[in-house]
């Protein structure tokens, strides 16, 4: 069992797509961790978009930046598998999926993300280390991590 990655950017998602994204990312980040915040954002436009999908449903999501669209190195960001599929551990596939993504989209491998706390771990897991404080975004506590 395993997903099949797809990498898109917006105007390559259909609608069915970006709709399927939309409400993973409403479920997860909205409803799932209680935190009211603005997700649509104006910053899909500029993304690449990995989508994870297992039996045509959308399991794993994040989407990717370049250099200078928002921090220094390239990043990733609103990092999610669904909750029925955690068990499956696959937001290591999809962090392979998006660290390779950047290297073949951008050629980058300098990455910047901003990560749930509670995280640190796993995207140390990653390569990723801690290069922040601890600091609050919509009221959920984060960390900048760098990968070089």
């Amino acid at each position: 069992m395993s997903l099949l990655f797809k990498i898109k950017s917006f105007k390559e998602l259909s609608s069915q797509e970006l709709y399927q994204t939309l409400r993973l990312r409403s479920e997860v980040f909205v409803v799932e961790q209680n935190c009211v915040y603005q997700d649509i954002d104006n910053k899909d436009q500029k993304a690449l978009h990995v989508l994870g999908y297992y039996n045509d449903e959308l399991a794993a999501y994040c989407r990717l930046f370049d250099a200078g669209d928002y921090f220094d190195y390239a990043s990733i960001g609103r990092v999610i598998v669904a909750e029925k599929f955690r068990d499956k551990k696959w937001g290591n596939n999809l962090m392979i999926e998006a660290i390779a993504g950047i290297k073949q989209n951008y050629d980058k491998s300098q990455i910047t993300i901003s990560a749930q706390m509670y995280l640190q771990k796993f995207y140390e897991s990653h390569g990723f280390v801690k290069t922040s404080e601890m600091y609050l975004e919509d009221d959920i506590p984060h960390i900048e991590m760098k990968k070089s």
